[in-house]
């Protein structure tokens, strides 16, 4: 491996933990790639970076920046050089996953009916009832098979020992599977033999495990379920997802506005009159989603869906109320919901967290603001959050003043040193950071994970901020027996 022009130039992070590459050697589940890495010159990798580039462009492979109240829609940024996992850490990434997830919607079923968790002291219940994320109209509502976390995302990172910790659970209406597809499809393009040659895991199952899932939900009231994607419409940020997974399902996009609801039960309207709809894998936000009982204003949802929802005559995917898991403040006692659920110790870790509306954190935090991430419990997409090693001191004093007066609105988190991966930039390959958001489905015959997920990247240089919105990209990401 010593003659590889593209690896002698290749300088790792210093403190960083390298996907590819040790201090001197390359790993061994990187080998093979980059074998054939070698044999591949420097103006036919150009002339794929930039074959990557008109296939995103001409397949319409989009999201939507909003910036100063205007939708800027951006192509997204992908870089050709994959993430490669080997087979035994995807292994303890599968196995931690599940264990989560599990916990999780045991919390929303006990959050929203009998509430032990609360009552045995291990949450506290100030912290429930003041997550905004809270449904109070979720209370003693019966989902179907107890399945609220049907499509989760769930982010990991890796620290400079190569340690994977959980950054955060993502349980409402997640976005990115479709870069995930979209990805693989982009790398068979540019790299047809290297991705049987690597014995590479297959990500292109996930839309018809959705599906057997999303009939395995239906399937309680009907034998042939119709099953719809409820968009918010063109505007959206992830409407190029919500379009894509619905042609890959075979089922209809749909509006609110194409939805009816009589006698508790919801309707499709089609040419030949309304249609019984089944089951709704929605990615309209709660909130938004029936105004009779949500937001009056809502021009987005259905009205009606909440009671015909309650009543079992519809299923939704993922269930209303599902925030309250995902909020950043509840997120610190995940670990503590694994113990008391399952009675076991977590397979993954989280990120070390310290909790606002506790006074000595809060000092602490305060303190030592400069060396932490400090972020809003219920901000998403690398909005309202802090750095603090690269915070001016007007935002930390902004950050300070905001923090004391509202602490529960905080989490701090010391400043992880995001693992470094290999991107071709500029004609070579040169360091970036990155995290993974594996995809896990949960249905009636339990949890499934394709084997990869969306491996998020941070393009600017010295940067450990991977949202798309910040100037991120992503990456292929292989698990290689």
């Amino acid at each position: 491996m010593e003659n590889i022009e593209y690896f002698k130039q290749y300088k790792t992070i210093n403190g960083v933990f390298d996907e590819m590459k040790t201090d001197d050697n390359v790993r061994k589940h990187y080998d093979s790639f980059m074998s054939a890495f070698q044999n591949i010159n420097s103006s036919e990798m150009a002339l794929k970076d930039e074959l990557a580039k008109k296939l995103f462009l001409t397949q319409g492979i989009t999201f939507t920046v909003y910036s100063s109240g205007e939708g800027i829609e951006k192509i997204f940024p992908f870089d050709i050089y994959p993430r490669i996992i080997q087979a035994a850490e995807w292994d303890l990434i599968e196995r931690g996953i599940k264990q989560r997830l599990k916990a999780l919607n045991i919390f929303l079923k006990d959050v929203y009916h009998q509430q032990f968790i609360i009552k045995d002291g291990i949450i506290p219940a100030a912290l429930i009832y003041s997550s905004p994320c809270y449904l109070r109209e979720m209370m003693n509502v019966d989902v179907p098979f107890d399945i609220y976390t049907h499509i989760s995302g769930i982010d990991l990172i890796r620290d400079h020992d190569g340690s994977y910790y959980v950054l955060e659970d993502n349980l409402r209406t997640p976005s990115g599977v479709s870069y995930m597809l979209e990805n693989r499809n982009i790398s068979y393009r540019l790299f047809p033999n290297l991705i049987p040659e690597n014995k590479v895991r297959p990500v292109s199952d996930y839309p018809d495990l959705l599906m057997k899932n999303l009939l395995g939900l239906g399937n309680r009231n009907t034998s042939r379920p119709t099953v719809v994607l409820l968009t918010p419409g063109i505007y959206n940020s992830a409407y190029f997802e919500h379009t894509t997974l619905a042609r890959l399902m075979g089922i209809e996009l749909v509006e609110g506005r194409d939805l009816v609801v009589d006698n508790h039960k919801v309707y499709m309207r089609t040419t030949k009159g309304l249609k019984k709809v089944d089951v709704i894998y929605r990615r309209v936000d709660d909130e938004f989603l029936d105004p009779l009982i949500f937001r009056p204003d809502s021009m987005l949802g259905v009205p009606g869906i909440y009671h015909a929802y309650r009543k079992g005559n519809v299923a939704i995917v993922n269930a209303m109320g599902n925030g309250v898991a995902d909020d950043k403040a509840i997120y610190a006692y995940v670990p503590d919901m694994i113990k008391y659920y399952l009675n076991e110790e977590p397979i993954l870790k989280n990120v070390p967290t310290y909790r606002m509306e506790n006074v000595d954190e809060r000092e602490y935090t305060l303190k030592n603001l400069n060396n932490m991430v400090v972020k809003r419990t219920n901000e998403s997409g690398g909005y309202g959050m802090l750095i603090g090693n690269i915070a001016t001191e007007q935002e930390l004093k902004e950050f300070s003043e905001e923090i004391v007066k509202s602490p529960r609105q905080f989490i701090a988190q010391p400043i992880i040193s995001l693992s470094s991966a290999p991107c071709y930039i500029d004609g070579k390959l040169q360091p970036r950071r990155i995290d993974l958001r594996p995809f896990a489905l949960s249905g009636p015959d339990g949890i499934e994970i394709v084997p990869g997920g969306l491996t998020r990247v941070a393009l600017k240089e010295g940067s450990i901020v991977v949202n798309s919105s910040q100037g991120g990209g992503s990456k292929d990401t292989w698990v290689v027996d």
